[in-house]
Parts: C-alpha cells; sequence; structure tokens
C-alpha cells in the first residue's frame, strides 16, 4: 500500500475504532476553553436593563441542553444559559469573565465538576476542582454578582468512562460545596438530594443516559434554581 493509502487507512480506522465521549464537543484545538463558543452572541446581547435581574446559568453539556427550555420552563425570565459539551472547572474559570461577568448579570448559577471527576481535561483532584470553584465564586462577588453554587447532579457511571465509579467523590465535592457556600455567603443548589435514587444515580425518567436530563430531569432541576435564585436576589 502506497504511503498516502496506509495514511487514510489508518485515519479510517482511528475514526471508527474511537469511542466518541458523550460530553465532548469538536471544537477548535487552539481554543482550549472555547473562548469563540459564545463570542458573538455576548456581543450582540443587550446590557440589561436598569431593573432587569439578569441570571447565567453557566456549566457544561447539562446547562447547555436546558438552555433551549428556559423559554417555557422559565417564562418571561431574563435568563442566559451559557454551558458548554464536555468542559471542566479549569475551562469554565478561563471563560468566565468573557461570558459571565460582561453580561453584568444579577445571580450567576454554576454548575461544574462532573466533568472534572471524569477527567475530561486529565487528572483532576477534588482541591484542584475546590480551587477553580472559589476563583469563579471570587471573581463574581468582588463584580456584584449574587452566586448560586449547584451540586453535581448523582451519576452512578458516566458513559463515556466505563468501570469509574463517580460517586463517592460527587459526594465528597458536594459536601465541601455545601460548606464553602455557607461560608461566603453564596446560595447552595441541592439537586443532587432531590433527584438521586437509592443507587445514588438518576432514574432513567430524569436522566436519559443517566447524566444528562430529559425533559422532566429539568423541569425538576428548574423548581429547585427557581427558589434558589430568588434567595439569591432577596439577599443582594
Amino acid at each position: 500500500m502506497k504511503p498516502r493509502a496506509q495514511l487514510a487507512a489508518i485515519a479510517c480506522i482511528m475514526l471508527t475504532a474511537a469511542p466518541v465521549a458523550e460530553t465532548a464537543t469538536a471544537q477548535d484545538p487552539d481554543d482550549w476553553a472555547a473562548l469563540n463558543r459564545y463570542r458573538l452572541a455576548n456581543s450582540t446581547l443587550a446590557p440589561p436593563g436598569p431593573a432587569e435581574q439578569r441570571v447565567v446559568f453557566y456549566g457544561d453539556s447539562i446547562t447547555e441542553g436546558w438552555a433551549r427550555l428556559f423559554a417555557q420552563q422559565f417564562p418571561g425570565k431574563p435568563y442566559v444559559g451559557r454551558g458548554i459539551s464536555g468542559q471542566t472547572t479549569p475551562q469554565m474559570l478561563v471563560r468566565f469573565r468573557q461570558d459571565v461577568v460582561d453580561l453584568r448579570p444579577a445571580v450567576v448559577v454554576i454548575l461544574a465538576g462532573t466533568n472534572d471527576i471524569a477527567g475530561n481535561t486529565g487528572p483532576s483532584t477534588q482541591g484542584m476542582i475546590e480551587d477553580n470553584l472559589k476563583s469563579m465564586v471570587e471573581i463574581a462577588q468582588v463584580n456584584g454578582i449574587s452566586v448560586v453554587l449547584s451540586s453535581v447532579l448523582p451519576a452512578s457511571n458516566y458513559p463515556w468512562k466505563p468501570g469509574l465509579d463517580p460517586r463517592p467523590k460527587i459526594a465528597s465535592l458536594n459536601e465541601w460545596m455545601r460548606g464553602y457556600a455557607e461560608g461566603v455567603g453564596a446560595v447552595y443548589l441541592n439537586y443532587h438530594s432531590a433527584m438521586a435514587n437509592e443507587n445514588l444515580g438518576l432514574d432513567e425518567e430524569l436522566a436519559y443516559d443517566g447524566v444528562h436530563p430529559t425533559e422532566a430531569g429539568y423541569r425538576q432541576m428548574a423548581t429547585l434554581a427557581t427558589d434558589a435564585i430568588a434567595t439569591a436576589i432577596a439577599d443582594r
């Protein structure tokens, strides 16, 4: 086989054999944090009005998938989705200023950490996740943005990382978040306790693959988020 033909054959084998992570999104390899993902949308988003209580939902694929339902589940609310599939907390920290602070929200709802536990951008300790979440909270608060810090959703396994049991790491990270939020004046949004089944995962009714919510799952999250946002706004 000629060298060029060999390369083409090898590429074909790699593409057909390599599993694609459920949470991965094709993006510019030179744009590690996906800063270009919302750049145009941000530039065309008008500043909030004088009485507008804008809320930015910030996260990964769970938040990205939820945004299409905002008009239905939060009717009339000026809520903005800034989730990117597959992202981990270091990537979210890099784009936090342009995708949250510069949009001038009253509240940011941060939902992150499950992809760090899955190792989407390499090995990550809980301390590393904590540091990134702390930095996002601190940047928000110094800019007058109230923070809703969301628990990691229940998951008993990750379809794109078979064999990894995330449950103890999720429980430990959520317990830290609860205490940290209380200590810094953020609102802790506990999705996990409300949605977990007896196996500390998500039932099929709430998540079609055990991780990503169905519409019913998002409805339950919307009820919980509404109460948390109301608390955050009242505390401003």
